[in-house]
């Protein structure tokens, strides 16, 4: 009897002469050398996370990327961060589907008797509801969120580091949707012209709160917040502005190596810039 006899009764009998080595054909040499890790797609990295409401107290969930789940790929110019699989700035964004107060994570969190009451009567009153069950968020689904935020934002006079954070992060979820496109797409300038009013919007919130608010602003030392203003001013062609505080990261001794590293190519690409459109 064979090593496999008797698992005809299971209905396994075309295994009654397998073998348990395989042959080390140069086949399957090929094959062991070329096997790889099982694909992830987005859903894989997704979990939901609980949250509670500040303003209406309703227990729902959110998409959330799993920490760790994801690769960094690349990272742009203003610190949006490109990673393999998903884009996670899509869910950043908290949106409360009863209420709907919405807020990216860092800022979700407690509120004032007024900013609570504020939310209710200038949001919540009107709100048709909004859906946390998708599976996937598109960009779509992720820039109505950012929009709620922003709302919000301005309806509990949230501070001018809020404000600017979550406009650079909508910018973020507009360039995502805009590089996912196919050129040509009639979508892509509009695209462009959402995402350089949310950099102008972050620009002039983050250029308040550095003159009114305590540091870190959002997160962001000093020189970090420094180099994110210079950048963002060099794409609105601000380029005495962005010069000047390219200058006092670069020169400050408190600056990392990287960082000055990253404001030096700055520089370089702000050299290009005023050699190609003339300095303003």
């Amino acid at each position: 009897m064979g090593l496999f006899s008797g698992l005809e009764n299971l209905g396994l009998g075309k295994y009654k002469d397998a073998k348990l080595m395989e042959e080390k054909t140069e086949q399957n040499k090929i094959d062991l050398g070329e096997k790889q890790a099982p694909k992830i797609n987005e859903e894989d990295v997704l979990y939901d996370k609980r949250y509670t409401c500040p303003v209406c107290d309703l227990n729902f969930t959110s998409r959330t990327v799993r920490a760790g789940k994801i690769k960094l790929a690349s990272k742009d110019t203003d610190l949006r961060a490109v990673y393999e699989v998903a884009d996670p700035h899509k869910y950043d964004v908290i949106s409360c589907e009863n209420c709907g107060y919405s807020a990216v994570g860092r800022y979700f969190g407690k509120l004032s008797t007024r900013q609570m009451r504020d939310i209710k009567d200038q949001v919540g009153t009107n709100f048709k509801g909004i859906s946390n069950d998708k599976v996937i968020f598109s960009y779509d689904d992720a820039i109505l969120r950012y929009k709620l935020a922003l709302v919000c934002s301005i309806v509990k006079h949230a501070k001018n580091s809020e404000k600017g954070y979550t406009s650079l992060k909508m910018a973020w979820v507009l360039r995502g949707k805009r590089l996912s496109l196919k050129p040509g797409d009639a979508e892509i300038k509009q695209l462009y012209e959402q995402e350089m009013e949310c950099i102008a919007n972050s620009y002039d919130c983050f250029v308040g709160a550095l003159a009114n608010e305590m540091l870190p602003i959002a997160g962001m030392d000093e020189n970090t917040i420094k180099y994110l203003m210079a950048e963002l001013a060099r794409k609105l062609k601000k380029y005495d502005e962005s010069a000047k505080l390219l200058a006092e990261v670069i020169t400050s001794k408190a600056t990392p190596t990287r960082l000055k590293e990253e404001a030096l190519n700055v520089k370089e690409l702000l050299k290009e810039d005023i050699k190609k459109n003339g300095r303003s």
